[in-house]
């Protein structure tokens, strides 16, 4: 892509472009506000003001320090707009805003900040969101890695979503939208520049659709979004929340040959590696089959299955079923497999 900023002789971002005079202002002119521009964005004042009627507002932040910023699949700028459009979502919320924060590293490339930005301008479209307030800074050479990026998004709560660690109850069945530990394995093999026959490719994607169907026609009790630690942090947290246990059958886990491959040459557990497109969702008994033919009929979920239920047992508990009929625990990640995965 070329980049939209006049060539000049600013070809990398300086300390300037983070002064708040001049080149700050050439930034926002020439590549953020092209990108970005709506009303809320182009009154360029030190807040948004919004108009939100809702009851119900759903707010979160995140920031995001992948390495590398570039990898099969996506980027960190893409990655920013659909890992807090996924917070959102997974809490029942439809996102409508985004703001948008750089921490740039002196002597980065303008050149890859148009990229990101352009990434980040067709995910928001993408996703149903607008990006409408935003900040930048610049720091020393050394004093971080390319690019930082904290984003926060806002949402109004479906009229339908009714989710909590409280709604979980026995006989809840446990279903996930498709594959585990895609994006991990795709960070982990730009990373280390790995060679695989079959290249892995990370599954950022805006699961808002999808979980818009499944609250319009299911019973759904819970949702989690199984990032960083994977599913096993996710299972453990929602167990040691509802106090139940948890019981997850691993034959029904869905994982592609590629991931497999690569974890049994690393030594790595899949139930432990970060996704970026999955979703978690504990549903009642009865709507389980429903809730799998929805999710099988759209484009995040073909590979969609049912991996467990929730037992009365109050445990708070994950034990793993395998497909000879034992049982083994599966605990919380210990350490970090893959540090800066998102």
């Amino acid at each position: 892509m070329k980049c939209p900023m006049p060539i000049t002789e600013y070809r990398k971002v300086l300390l300037a472009h983070g002064s708040g005079g001049k080149l700050t202002q050439e930034l926002i002119d020439k590549i953020f506000l092209p990108s970005f521009k709506n009303k809320h964005l182009e009154q360029l004042t030190d807040s948004a003001i919004l108009n939100i009627k809702s009851d119900s507002v759903a707010f979160t932040t995140d920031s995001y320090v992948v390495n590398p910023i570039f990898f099969p699949g996506g980027n960190i700028g893409k990655l920013a707009v659909y890992g807090t459009v996924n917070d959102l979502s997974v809490c029942g919320a439809m996102p409508l805003y985004l703001s948008l924060s750089f921490i740039l590293e002196e002597g980065f490339e303008i050149d890859k900040l148009c990229r990101i930005v352009k990434s980040i301008e067709k995910a928001s479209k993408i996703a149903g969101v607008s990006i409408v307030t935003g900040d930048t800074k610049v720091v020393e050479r050394g004093m971080c890695d390319s690019i930082y990026i904290n984003t926060s998004g806002i949402g109004i709560s479906h009229i339908k979503a009714d989710l909590g660690y409280n709604r979980i109850k026995p006989g809840d069945k446990i279903l996930i939208n498709g594959p585990i530990g895609e994006h991990g394995i795709a960070i982990l093999s730009a990373r280390k520049e790995l060679e695989f026959e079959n290249p892995p490719k990370s599954d950022c994607s805006p699961l808002t659709d999808l979980i818009k169907e499944l609250l319009e026609n299911c019973n759904v009790h819970f949702m989690r979004d199984p990032t960083r630690g994977g599913i096993a942090s996710a299972l453990n947290e929602i167990a040691k929340k509802s106090k139940f246990k948890l019981r997850i059958y691993e034959d029904k886990i869905p994982v592609s040959e590629t991931v497999e491959g690569a974890c049994s040459i690393l030594g790595l557990n899949p139930f432990y590696i970060a996704n970026e497109g999955k979703v978690l969702v504990f549903v009642e008994k009865e709507h389980a089959n429903k809730a799998l033919k929805i999710m099988r009929k759209h484009p995040l979920g073909k590979k969609a299955a049912v991996v467990g239920e929730v037992e009365k047992e109050r445990t708070r508990k994950v034990v793993v079923e395998t497909s000879i009929g034992s049982e083994k625990i599966l605990d919380f990640l210990i350490g970090d497999q893959l540090p800066r995965i998102c």
